[in-house]
């Protein structure tokens, strides 16, 4: 069974009509989910049963999934010689200077050159970096309205909800029942602010990992007869803004980045 080398590998296997049947905005999204392990090549419709079954493959069966996300954050890159930075500014919430396009993203600058080096002053999570990249590619620019939805009400969030459960709202909520001051500390620290009374709990916030994709943490504490809880809600629009599967990676990256911090003061289990 061949592996394929990269993201336009899976690509040209496509018909390109970037249907949208498999759930992706694109046929060029669809591969690069195909290619870190998050979809599987069957998933298209339209793909020759041959040709599946020649390519068809799972991390387990020779996929290198962290090469692999470093080879698709590569692919992305490229595709970003073909956008207008300075058109983008409107669509993606940002500015241009410089020939750079920069965008707020968790309260800090990143900025991104036609060659899709990205320069900013904290570190980078891979798992961060793929939602930026798509973001600027593929984003609508729709305006937040303020009608919030779970994960799994979002389009093709469902089938992925326990896992994005699992990578996301439990490793968070696991920080802030451990150390809930200074969860609280965390989530105000990227420039969020405070939710509309009627979403509020024992803490609440409102970031913005990008301009246009607002998330909204809400924390309960254990009471009594009562076990601590934390969800993560998205506006309406999130799933135009940005592909279910960037969206799943931006919450899983955000849980790791609290639960590091949280190590790094000595604070995680």
């Amino acid at each position: 069974m061949p592996k394929p080398q990269n993201v336009m590998t899976i690509f040209q296997l496509l018909d390109k009509s970037n249907c949208r049947q498999c759930g992706e905005k694109t046929c060029m999204a669809f591969a690069g989910a195909v290619f870190t392990g998050r979809r599987l090549l069957s998933e298209c419709s339209r793909l020759d049963r041959q040709i599946i079954m020649m390519y068809s493959g799972t991390p387990q069966n020779g996929f290198d999934v962290e090469q692999n996300r470093d080879d698709y954050l590569e692919q992305l890159k490229k595709l970003i010689n073909d956008v207008d930075l300075k058109a983008a500014t409107a669509r993606t919430g940002g500015r241009y200077e410089n020939g750079r396009l920069i965008i707020k993203m968790m309260g800090k600058d990143f900025s991104i050159s036609t060659n899709g080096a990205i320069s900013t002053d904290i570190h980078v999570n891979p798992w961060v970096a793929s939602p930026f990249f798509n973001y600027v590619l593929y984003g609508k620019g729709l305006d937040p309205i303020g009608d919030w939805r779970s994960f799994r009400e979002l389009a093709d969030g469902r089938e992925r909800y326990p896992l994005f459960q699992k990578r996301c709202e439990e490793q968070m909520k696991q920080v802030a029942d451990s150390y809930t001051e200074f969860f609280d500390d965390m989530v105000h620290i990227f420039s969020g602010r405070q939710v509309d009374p009627q979403f509020r709990s024992d803490i609440s916030v409102v970031l913005y990992p990008l301009p246009k994709l607002p998330i909204m943490v809400c924390y309960w504490r254990p009471e009594e007869g009562m076990q601590s809880s934390l969800n993560v809600f998205f506006d309406q629009t999130a799933d135009q803004n940005l592909d279910i599967g960037s969206i799943f990676s931006l919450g899983a990256g955000l849980a790791q980045m609290f639960t590091r911090l949280a190590g790094r003061h000595g604070f995680a289990q």
